[in-house]
C-alpha cells in the first residue's frame, strides 16, 4: 500500500469522507472512488453501477466497488440524475486500479444541486482528514 505522501490527490478534484471523488465537467459531475479507496481495496475485480436515468440524494448508496480483498460501497457526493455510467468497467474494472481519475471514472451526474459541491473536501482538508 502506499505512502500517504505517495497518493495521488489532484487539486481540480472534491473528496468524501467516503474516499469518493467529484469533478465538475461541464454541466455534469464526474464521480469515481480515489487514488487512497482504490490502493486500500487492491485488485478491483467487479464495478456494480446504477442506471443511467436514475435519482440519487446526496450521501445515498449508489454502487459498490469489489476487489479480491472486499466489497466496498460507494456513496454519491451530490444529488442529481445518472446521465452517464462508465461502460468500460464492465469489460475493464481495472482501469479504477490504473487511472481512477481518468479512465476509472464511475458516474456522471446531472446535480440538482451545484452548490453541493462546495460542501465537500479540497485536497488539503482531504489530506488532513487521513493523515487523522
Amino acid at each position: 500500500m502506499k505512502e500517504l505522501d505517495d497518493l495521488n490527490l489532484p487539486e481540480d478534484v472534491k473528496y468524501t469522507k467516503d474516499h469518493e471523488w467529484a469533478k465538475q465537467t461541464g454541466d455534469t459531475i464526474r464521480i469515481g472512488i480515489n487514488d487512497y479507496a482504490q490502493d486500500q481495496l487492491g485488485e478491483i475485480v467487479f464495478v456494480e453501477m446504477p442506471e443511467v436515468g436514475d435519482t440519487f440524494s446526496k450521501e445515498d448508496e449508489f454502487g459498490s466497488v469489489e476487489s479480491v480483498k472486499a466489497v466496498s460501497e460507494m456513496y454519491i457526493p451530490i444529488s442529481g440524475e445518472i446521465v452517464a455510467v462508465n461502460e468500460a468497467l464492465e469489460d475493464a474494472p481495472e482501469l479504477v486500479n490504473q487511472s481512477c481519475y481518468d479512465e476509472g471514472w464511475i458516474i456522471e451526474v446531472k446535480p440538482d444541486d451545484l452548490s453541493e459541491l462546495d460542501e465537500l473536501m479540497d485536497k488539503g482538508a482531504y489530506f488532513d482528514m487521513l493523515k487523522g
